[in-house]
């Protein structure tokens, strides 16, 4: 199976590089996990920019940026069944497939993708970030750049 088209909304699995990791020097996310696409931008060429936004288990301090996963969401992409959130408040940009994109499963090598989020909770994360880039609160991680943050 080919690899997905990147659009805005889709779930991948990918090892995402938390910005607190990056600080602390590491180059390699130290668990895969969903992500959701928030922004893809066709360079020059056919090179893709890719943000994506991480999806983890962990409840998000208050205040911050996240915005939970509905259940129903979670099972039609083929989540697991715990409580998840998106976090809108630090992304990972790369240029697109990248080495960092993994597949869903040991049973599915070749997909790399769970599938979009509804309309509606897609815009809910995009809002959020775009409000963080307002209020200078997003936190990029440049995976092309090991270390280089922004």
């Amino acid at each position: 199976m080919p690899l997905p088209d990147p659009q805005p909304g889709l779930v991948i699995r990918y090892a995402y590089l938390w910005r607190n990791e990056a600080v602390r020097g590491r180059e390699e996310g130290s668990k895969d996990r969903p992500c959701v696409i928030v922004l893809a931008v066709r360079k020059q060429g056919e090179t893709v920019i890719v943000s994506v936004a991480p999806i983890t288990h962990t409840p998000p301090p208050e205040r911050s940026g996240a915005i939970e996963i509905p259940a129903a969401t979670k099972q039609r992409l083929g989540l697991d069944a715990a409580r998840s959130w998106i976090v809108t408040e630090e992304v990972n940009r790369f240029v697109w497939p990248g080495p960092d994109l993994r597949p869903v499963s040991r049973n599915q090598p070749d997909s790399f993708a769970y599938g979009f989020l509804p309309r509606g909770l897609y815009n809910a994360v995009l809002a959020q970030v775009r409000e963080h880039i307002l209020r200078r609160s997003l936190w990029p991680v440049n995976r092309d750049d090991p270390g280089a943050e922004g």
